[in-house]
C-alpha cells in the first residue's frame, strides 16, 4: 500500500476529485493548507500599502490505495492539477505499512 499526498491549487480541487473518481477512487481526505515553494509568495498592495504574502492557500489531498493503482492515480492527478503556471503543486508518494478499519477491525488493502 501506498499513501498519495498531494499539494494542489483550490480551484483545481473538483478537477482532480473527478478525475480520480473515474479510476474508481473515492476515499480521499482533503484540508484547506497554506505553505509556498518556488514562488516564495507575492506582494498586493492593501488601502495603498503594499505587503507580502508569504503563504497561499492550497489543498493537500491524502489518499491511501493499493500499490498498483498509484501510477494511474498519480497521473489523474497531475493532469487534472496542471495549470502550467508556478504554483501547480506537488505529488509525494510514501510507503503504508498497515492500515485498520476501525469500525470491523479489518486490516491491509481491505480496510482502504
Amino acid at each position: 500500500m501506498k499513501k498519495i499526498e498531494a499539494i494542489i491549487k483550490p480551484f483545481k480541487l473538483e478537477e482532480v476529485k473527478d478525475a480520480l473518481a473515474e479510476l474508481g477512487i473515492e476515499g480521499m481526505t482533503v484540508t484547506e493548507v497554506k505553505g509556498f515553494g518556488r514562488q516564495k509568495g507575492h506582494t498586493e498592495v492593501y488601502r495603498g500599502s503594499e505587503y507580502t504574502v508569504d503563504f497561499l492557500p492550497k489543498i493537500k489531498l491524502e489518499i491511501v490505495l493499493p500499490t498498483e493503482q498509484v501510477a494511474e492515480a498519480t497521473k489523474a492527478i497531475s493532469t487534472a492539477a496542471k495549470t502550467g503556471k508556478i504554483g501547480d503543486g506537488k505529488i509525494f508518494v510514501l510507503p503504508v505499512e498497515e492500515s485498520i478499519r476501525i469500525r470491523t477491525d479489518e486490516t491491509g488493502e481491505q480496510a482502504i
